[in-house]
């Protein structure tokens, strides 16, 4: 093996080496493959039928916060009309991630499922109506705990094994945090009898 790139890592005399040449020669190997490399140590079926429920939970999520976001104004009142707009920007941020996710199955190989007849039955979450704003506002911090929680385990579960896809998912993790503490504020600030 021929070492070309030797760069010092820390004050210990650990090194860090790079075979530029197995590596140039392995990336003219399997183009195909186009962004799965060598490098890559994974089971490809594995990681894309975890990105396909994550997407088919997304999208679950965008029509569960689209209905929210028409309803909650009707049923909610004016605390409604208050959240209405934040209940369409998570809707977006879901449907963003939902292409994310999509984006992430094609370049490794696989196809994204957007079928309607198995999202249910795939998404971690599940697709709750209720008939109060502080109902729908429940269901939808419900399905952001799940989110946190499946999306955190699956990050556990990739590790080195394939960086990008766990970037990907601390990517979603964070803004589902986020959506997660303010459904809990808009639920502290409800009038009790709603």
């Amino acid at each position: 093996m021929t070492q070309t790139n030797v760069v010092p890592l820390d004050t210990t005399n650990h090194t860090f080496s790079l075979d530029l040449e197995a590596i140039k020669k392995r990336a003219r190997t399997h183009i195909d493959e186009g962004a799965v490399t060598h490098s890559n140590h994974v089971d490809r079926r594995t990681i894309i039928k975890l990105l396909n429920d994550s997407l088919a939970s997304e999208l679950v999520c965008v029509l569960r916060y689209r209905n929210h976001y028409y309803m909650g104004a009707s049923v909610g009142g004016i605390a409604g009309h208050a959240v209405a707009d934040e209940l369409m920007v998570h809707s977006q941020e879901e449907l963003a991630h939902a292409d994310l996710l999509a984006r992430r199955i094609t370049q490794l190989g696989g196809v994204p499922d957007f079928s309607p007849d198995t999202l249910s039955t795939r998404s971690h979450a599940d697709y709750a109506v209720s008939g109060t704003l502080r109902g729908m506002l429940t269901e939808d911090l419900v399905a952001e705990r799940i989110a946190v929680e499946t999306y955190t385990t699956i990050i556990r579960f990739i590790g080195d094994t394939d960086p990008t896809t766990r970037r990907l998912f601390e990517t979603i993790l964070a803004q589902e945090e986020d959506h997660a503490d303010e459904l809990a504020d808009f639920l502290k600030k409800l009038p009790l009898d709603d």
